[in-house]
This record gives C-alpha cells, sequence and structure tokens, in this order.
C-alpha cells in the first residue's frame, strides 16, 4: 500500500529550478533513502515533504489526502536533523517527553511513552543527564527518540550521522535499521553516503540536478544502473566508451582497448560497464576466452583477504580491480593482467 505519493514537483528559486518534475511513490512502512550529491535536490525534496518550503508545481499526498500546502505541525511527520536540535537546559528525558507535552497528554501517557523509546534507543540509564553529558551517537539517538515518540506518520531524517565518526556511524546504521523493523514506520532518509544508503534502505532514490535518475533497490541500481551516472554514483565501475557492430545474437562491441560479443544488446548503447568486483588479476593471460587485457600496477589498497588495485592499461586508461591477497600483493610497476567475462558487462544508456 502506497503511503506517500509525490507527483510532479517542481520547485523554482527565482530563475534557478531546484527540483524537475519529480515524482516517487513510498509505501507504507518502506525505509527510501534519497541519494545524491550536494546541490542534487535531496534537502529540497525532503523540505517540501515536510512542509517547511511550498512547491512550484505539484503535488504531495498521504494516503490518497492531499497535503502539500499542510502546515509542518498538521502532517504527523517527525523530523531528525543533521544538528540533533536538542534542548540543552533539558534532561533526556524532557528532550524526549517535550512533543507529547506541546500535544498535552497525560502524566501517565507521556512516561510510559518515554520509557518505552528510551527502552528501545538504549539510553535507559541516561534519562537524567543533559544533552551536553552524552557523545555524539547517543544525542543522535535521543533526537531519534523524541521524532518518535508521538508516533509520527513519517520520519524524515536529515543527513542524521554525518557528523559522526565512521565506527559510531556504522553501529547507528545498525540501530536505526532495527528500529525501523521494530516500528514499522515510514522512514525517508536524506544522504550522500551511498554505503549508508546500500546498507539501509528498501529503495533508494538517485537525484541528480533536481531530477530523479533511478529509483530501485540497492541490487537494481548496482547491477542494472540506468545511466552512466547512477553507475559511477554507486559503487565503483570501470566505464569504456565505444560502438556496437552489427546486430542481434552477432553484434560485438568495438573499443580502444577490446572486441567483445554482446548478443542482443541495446544498439543505441555505446558504454560499458565491468564492475571491479567481476574482474580478475591474473599474471599470466587465462585461456578461457574472457576479454584479457594487459595492465601495469599503479597501486593497491589491501583490505585483508583481498586488494584494491588501480591499474593502466596499455592505451593508458584506468582500471580497477580487486584481486585475492592471502598470499600477498603485486607490488607497484608490476606487469599483469586484468580479465572479465562479457555476461558480466552492463550496457549504458
Amino acid at each position: 500500500m502506497t503511503s506517500l505519493e509525490i507527483k510532479q514537483i517542481d520547485k523554482h528559486y527565482g530563475a534557478v529550478q531546484a527540483l524537475h518534475d519529480v515524482s516517487l511513490s513510498i509505501k507504507k512502512g518502506e525505509f527510501v533513502t534519497l541519494l545524491g550529491p550536494s546541490g542534487s535536490g535531496k534537502t529540497t525534496l525532503l523540505k517540501i515533504l515536510a512542509g517547511f518550503e511550498p512547491v512550484t508545481s505539484g503535488t504531495v499526498t498521504m494516503d490518497g489526502r492531499d497535503i502539500t500546502a499542510l502546515s509542518p505541525e498538521k502532517r504527523n511527520f517527525g523530523l531528525v536533523f543533521q544538528g540533533y536540535a536538542l534542548f540543552p537546559h533539558m534532561s533526556v528525558y524532557d528532550n524526549i517527553a517535550y512533543p507529547l507535552r506541546v500535544r498535552r497528554q497525560s502524566k501517565s501517557q507521556i512516561d510510559e511513552r518515554v520509557r518505552s523509546l528510551l527502552e528501545l534507543v538504549q539510553l535507559r540509564p541516561y534519562a537524567n543527564r543533559r544533552p551536553q553529558e552524552l557523545s555524539g551517537g547517543q544525542q543522535q539517538r535521543v533526537a531519534l527518540a523524541r521524532a518518535l515518540v508521538f508516533k509520527p506518520d513519517v520520519l524524515l531524517l536529515d543527513e542524521p550521522m554525518s557528523a559522526l565518526d565512521k565506527k559510531l556511524r556504522h553501529d547507528l546504521q545498525e540501530e536505526l535499521r532495527d528500529i525501523h523493523k521494530t516500528l514499522g514506520t515510514t522512514f525517508i532518509n536524506v544522504t550522500h553516503d551511498q554505503e549508508e544508503a546500500m546498507h539501509m534502505s528498501d529503495r533508494i532514490a538517485i537525484m541528480d540536478h533536481g531530477r530523479i535518475q533511478q529509483y530501485d533497490t540497492a541490487h537494481t541500481l548496482y547491477r542494472h544502473p540506468a545511466s552512466r551516472f547512477v553507475a559511477e554514483f554507486v559503487g565503483k565501475s570501470n566505464v569504456f566508451k565505444g560502438e556496437i557492430r552489427g546486430s542481434g545474437p552477432d553484434a560485438t562491441f568495438h573499443s580502444a582497448n577490446f572486441d567483445m560479443p554482446v548478443g542482443d544488446v541495446n544498439e543505441t548503447s555505446s558504454t560499458m560497464m565491468i564492475r571491479p568486483e567481476d574482474a580478475e588479476i591474473t599474471t599470466a593471460p587465462p585461456l578461457d576466452g574472457r576479454v584479457t587485457l594487459p595492465a601495469k600496477v599503479v597501486s593497491s589498497t589491501y583490505s585483508g583477504d583481498r586488494a584494491l588495485y588501480t591499474l593502466t592499461l596499455k592505451d593508458g586508461g584506468p582500471f580497477i580491480a580487486y584481486g585475492a591477497a592471502r598470499s600477498g600483493v603485486h607490488p607497484d610497476g608490476a606487469e599483469i593482467f586484468v580479465s572479465f567475462a562479457a555476461k558480466d558487462t552492463i550496457a549504458l544508456a
């Protein structure tokens, strides 16, 4: 069942158009992430959903009801800011209780709900502390509990983990995913961190220059990107420009580096991509019919069982590939071969 429907949203700031014909359908209970580089329009869209920004054209509906012109306080949406926005003079308990007191709920109702949220975000021992006595991760969990305490229909998250260090960010991602599963509330998250988006989301909307470039699961975005922008923004990739020669099952892709059979590929595709994990590094060329390119090691990044190699191909072009590293890594300057199967390449529009 669709919970939130965003239809053909345009947003202008004077002569500048920030959003172009943005449409999204978000199911009840989904975890959706708006992912894109700075200036892509994701925060503008979040502000429109929160009711902080009016649209130039288009509609936002919630369970079939038009909320486009509804004020923020009437939307029953929770919001977690990047900077926490906690009240420094209040305890953790009082910060979480604040939205319920504004709604004039009874003391017993407030106490029951706040204690339940303290348990959910694992902060019960810290109920009487002030925000400044907590770590960054704990403060973010207080902000999360406060945004969830009044049972919002949708929780909006504005880059909530960007100020945390990598380890803390990963831990909070796990907790946030568990909380989402427990509550079943619709979550809409804004981030520029692709790993965060892929780790937590049911679906991801890739945004660039105010447009939705692709909206799908992390797996589909990674294995079947709709464009070169999506392919290069989500994960690491090697991209080759060329042309399709022939047609049908006899079609081949011709580039400066190699020729490769492609079968019934879209004949308008002139760009092919290979992910670094789909390529193999060897010291001798394999004889199994794969595309094989001589290369030189520029650098490598060791990560235990494997290494990520940055290579230079014969024509001077770059290539990245993973290689086994249990018995060590190839040194910089080493002459090696990188190979991949035609079936593992991805045609890009």
